[in-house]
Order: structure tokens, then C-alpha cells, then sequence
């Protein structure tokens, strides 16, 4: 585990290499799972203010959830969760032939909105913890990534690489310029 600024790194995300691999799990982690992925709480408000503008990017299924649900729910600890369709499919997803797509992905990239999708899914492997002192970054293995971690050992990106734009949005490039100096000092 290393300290950078007060955010605890676990060495597995400097030490594995990843890169998704959308050709092969299909986008799982978007449709398996017990519970939606993990929400800010300042999310929920700017997931009201763009759900209009996100709703021609999901399945009838996923609109209908989130007009019996609302935009979030809450999961058996209490987090804020994105919602489930019939306790499978994250409400936000569509298809693209056999492979999840994000429906804030999709309105993000055709300029419909500045939110790209929750933090939690843009981070994806890695999970975000609190504690007292501060934010905790964990490796959340699943063997649904498989195919990602046979991709990154492959083209040799570690996951700290590969998650650069989401780590620069949640912590700021300062600070992931810290992380990379210490991967790069440890020769990693």
C-alpha cells in the first residue's frame, strides 16, 4: 500500500497490467453482479438534470426502472447504487449486438452531456474506500475481467495507465503525476 497525498494506493493497481476487453466479456460488469454500481451522492442531482438527455440512449426496460425506481437505489449496506433492471442489467446500459454500452457513454460522446457515467463505472476495476484519514483505492478482482487482465499483460499497460483519465478526474493530474512518479521510481 502507498500514500500519495493522503489517498491510499493498493500496490496491486501500479502492479497489474489491464486493459478491458469489450470483445470478449461483453461489457459484463455492467449486466452481472448482486447490486448497480456504486453512486456519489452528488451524482444523484446531475443524474436528474441529464436523464433527459441520456433516456434515448437506454432500453425501454431501463427507462421503465427508473420510472418505478428513480434514478438510484439503495443497495443491503445502504449505498447509493445505480438501479437494476429485474436484479440484472444496470438500468443506464444499452446494446451494441451482443456488448453493453453505457447510455451516459453514449450521450457523452455524441456531445449530449458533460457527464460522462458515474465514477464508480469509469474506475472500474478499482473501488474507492473511505476512511478517516481519507480515500482507499482497492483492486476489485472478478473473474469477469480475465480477458482484461490477459490484455494489458499482453500490450504491458498497467492498470494505473489505463485508468488515467479516470483517476485525473477524481483526484486531478497533480496528483496522478505523483502516482506515476513513484511507479516510475520503483521501476515499475
Amino acid at each position: 500500500m502507498i500514500i500519495i497525498d493522503g489517498i491510499m494506493v493498493q500496490d496491486e493497481i501500479i502492479h497489474t497490467s489491464f486493459v478491458c476487453d469489450l470483445s470478449k466479456c461483453h461489457g459484463a460488469c455492467c449486466i452481472e453482479g448482486d447490486a448497480g454500481a456504486p453512486l456519489l451522492p452528488e451524482e444523484i442531482q446531475i443524474i436528474e438534470d441529464v436523464l433527459e438527455r441520456v433516456t434515448p440512449y437506454m432500453t425501454e426496460k431501463g427507462i421503465a426502472t427508473i420510472k418505478e425506481t428513480g434514478v438510484f437505489e439503495m443497495d443491503h449496506t445502504g449505498l447509493l447504487v445505480t438501479p437494476l433492471i429485474d436484479d440484472g442489467d444496470c438500468a443506464y446500459i444499452n446494446y451494441d449486438h451482443e456488448t453493453a454500452v453505457c447510455a451516459f457513454e453514449l450521450a457523452f460522446q455524441a456531445g449530449k452531456t458533460n457527464f460522462q457515467k458515474p465514477q464508480s463505472c469509469h474506475l472500474y476495476p478499482i473501488r474507492v474506500g473511505k476512511l478517516s484519514t481519507g480515500d482507499f483505492l482497492v483492486y476489485h478482482k472478478w473473474n469477469i475481467c480475465r480477458p482484461a487482465l490477459k490484455k494489458g499483460k499482453t500490450q504491458r499497460i498497467p492498470m494505473y495507465v489505463f485508468l488515467k483519465k479516470p483517476l485525473i478526474r477524481l483526484y486531478g493530474e497533480e496528483w496522478y503525476n505523483k502516482l506515476l512518479a513513484y511507479a516510475k521510481e520503483n521501476a515499475l
